[in-house]
């Protein structure tokens, strides 16, 4: 593993470990605070699912959770996985890099091999948070294997994958498309979307047009700016944007920015001297907080990963256990169809900021 480039962060047992019979005592969860931000539906499923389990025959399981990153936007679904492997009493691991691959083929590559050797270690169950549809040949693999995977945040919807757990993204699109929309003049008027085009991330594009339909429903001019992680990605994006800012007709009314950068629509507005325009955002990136803050953003959508990150192990343990149509059925109210698991979207309006740091703070899910 250290040979990719990537580490194992933590190992994820219980108190007790399990002996060649399973589980001796039944999953005994910890109960979650109730505020305006608690998905009670999505925490109920929990709780139903763990009753199941807990009827069912105690087995021991070996699982990794295998992510694109392990800093930033991931550490809270770190957090998650391991709480979640912890009540389960499994032997588990979280893997990702600490530092970012600039290369993105570089970046695919190590991602397919930590698949391979998790597999090659004994994992029986994976929950795997793919960069793009690129790994769909390592999860058939895997499956062909015998283990059961599940994929997170990202779909892979061409491959075998038993479940998908993650945001909607067409609806997350239509939701964060509905928020900024709610804050802009009548059209005409050009509306700046800092998205996806590229056809090989499906969920971005997804999440891209959700958006771009609302606005041009309602008679706005789009644009949308391909996002960037390379290394000159910030000021290529920056620059693009600043230069739209100050020359579209019909002018820019507002932005939205789709993905954990967001914040840089805050910096093309402030470089182009436009800090009134309406923009609204995804995640929570310290530096769109920061913009939250100073009303530059005027409000966020979080995709609860959080919650991604403790649904899959209980999912890959109750596949295991009850099996994977037992485990459908009980997901069922927050499922959109035979394989997706929706977890929803926080709307986080900037007035409302120190409120859900103290939700964060009540699961132990600070970013």
């Amino acid at each position: 593993m250290m040979a990719l480039g990537l580490t194992v962060l933590t190992a994820a047992c219980g108190s007790e470990t399990p002996d060649a019979r399973g589980r001796t005592t039944p999953i005994r969860r910890p109960p979650t605070l109730e505020n305006e931000f608690t998905p009670v539906e999505l925490e109920a499923t929990v709780d139903v699912l763990i009753a199941e389990i807990n009827e069912s025959s105690f087995e021991p399981m070996q699982m990794a959770i295998v992510l694109k990153s392990a800093v930033g936007f991931w550490t809270s679904v770190m957090t998650a996985a391991n709480r979640a492997m912890g009540e389960l009493e499994v032997t588990g691991t979280v893997i990702g890099p600490l530092v970012p691959q600039d290369d993105v083929e570089v970046a695919k590559q190590l991602l397919n091999e930590q698949i391979e050797q998790t597999v090659a270690y004994g994992a029986q169950g994976l929950g795997i948070a793919p960069l793009n549809d690129d790994q769909a040949a390592a999860i058939d693999e895997a499956i062909a294997k015998g283990v059961h995977v599940v994929t997170l945040d990202t779909d892979v919807a061409t491959s075998k994958r038993a479940i998908h757990v993650g945001t909607l993204d067409r609806s997350a699109g239509a939701t964060a498309g509905d928020t900024l929309l709610a804050m802009l003049p009548p059209a005409p008027g050009t509306v700046i979307i800092h998205g996806n085009a590229d056809e090989a991330w499906s969920s971005g594009i997804d999440r891209t047009q959700g958006a771009q339909e609302v606005f041009e429903a309602a008679g706005y001019e789009v644009l949308v700016r391909q996002s960037s992680w390379n290394p000159d990605g910030e000021a290529e994006d920056v620059e693009w944007m600043t230069a739209e800012l100050e020359t579209a007709d019909p002018p820019v009314v507002g932005m939205l920015g789709l993905f954990n950068i967001s914040y840089r629509c805050a910096m093309a507005a402030e470089a182009a001297g436009k800090t009134d325009i309406p923009i609204v955002a995804f995640d929570f990136d310290p530096k769109t907080v920061d913009y939250l803050r100073k009303g530059r953003i005027k409000a966020t959508h979080i995709q609860r990963q959080y919650y991604q990150g403790y649904l899959v192990p209980y999912i890959l343990y109750g596949i295991k256990s009850i099996g994977l149509d037992a485990t459908k059925e009980i997901l069922a109210p927050q499922m959109v169809d035979g394989s997706r698991v929706n977890t929803g979207l926080d709307v986080v309006p900037g007035d409302r900021l120190d409120a859900y740091n103290d939700f964060l703070y009540s699961i132990d899910a600070n970013q």
